[in-house]
């Protein structure tokens, strides 16, 4: 069983002076009470520490080496201490945020930096992860926090709206329809439309998709050959259309462009955290939400 810690720094006192009387006044305790404690702790660790005389103190062998290996464990035990005491202040530490890819286009980049710029010594580690991944991670522990568009689904999760997004479509920028401001649902569904993978997003793949459920004749949706397809060239050619969010139109590659679809209800971005929260969660929430606020992130 480990000494109290208490007596344990009583005692690397007593082994730099040497003296009782000193070590008692240095600590600030009476000289009786420092000895007391010092034969409590021999009793504990089942060896002596000192060789006690009129005159003089002297470390045993057992003294000399818990003399030396004592202090970094106790810099150690203060050092866990103090991260138990800053967790439950909400104080800075480790956040690890994962974010799907759609959010990196400036959602995720934004808070992340408004955490690091607002809390000295915050460590933040965010990395981009599948959308359905991202809840349960949160929920397991694997991650403190996510970013997802959408209301993903999920169990032991909270989710907070954080920014609401219009729909519009990808399109080349020599393409008929780029040439109006807003685009009608109508028009667009008369081309193909490009949707990712219903595996990699299905609660945006439906979404987007419905947005196209009253068109006639019915669009034809295509889904690319791969799930990151650098080259988009049916898209630079014309030839297909690619619901998206307005986040999109900050990142266009070179040759597309991005228009909003005239009366399209809007997509949703969401801060996903653990339902039982700590004070760094809770001063995520807090952040985010300023966050929303100064940059209308959630403006009708």
């Amino acid at each position: 069983m480990a000494p109290d810690t208490v007596s344990l720094r009583y005692f690397l006192v007593l082994a730099e002076e040497l003296n009782f009387t000193r070590a008692a006044a240095r600590i600030g305790v009476a000289q009786p009470a420092l000895s007391a404690r010092m034969r409590r702790l021999e009793a504990e660790l089942g060896t002596a520490l000192l060789v006690r005389s009129t005159r003089s103190v002297v470390l045993t062998a057992a003294g000399a080496a818990l003399a030396e290996s004592a202090p970094p464990a106790l810099a150690a035990l203060d050092r866990a201490w103090g991260a138990a005491r800053s967790a439950a202040n909400g104080e800075p530490g480790t956040l690890r945020i994962g974010y799907s890819l759609s959010t990196g286009a400036g959602t995720a980049p934004a808070l992340v930096d408004r955490l690091v710029r607002g809390s000295s010594g915050l460590q933040v580690s965010a990395v981009p992860m599948a959308t359905p991944e991202i809840s349960p991670a949160v929920a397991d522990g694997r991650i403190d926090a996510g970013i997802t568009r959408g209301e993903q689904p999920g169990r032991g999760v909270s989710r907070f709206l954080l920014r609401r997004a219009r729909v519009g479509v990808q399109l080349a920028e020599h393409h008929p329809l780029a040439e109006h401001p807003e685009i009608e649902i109508a028009d667009a569904a008369a081309y193909p439309l490009r949707l990712p993978d219903r595996a990699a997003n299905p609660v945006i793949h439906d979404q987007l998709s419905a947005l196209f459920r009253d068109a006639r004749p019915h669009p034809r949706f295509r889904t690319p050959a791969v799930s990151f397809d650098l080259s988009q060239r049916d898209l630079r050619d014309g030839v297909t259309l690619a619901p998206a969010g307005e986040a999109s139109a900050a990142v266009q590659p070179a040759g597309l462009t991005w228009r909003p679809l005239r009366g399209a209800p809007g997509l949703t971005i969401h801060l996903v955290l653990p339902r039982e929260q700590s004070p760094l969660h809770r001063r995520v929430r807090a952040v985010a939400r300023t966050l929303a606020h100064e940059l209308h992130w959630l403006a009708d």
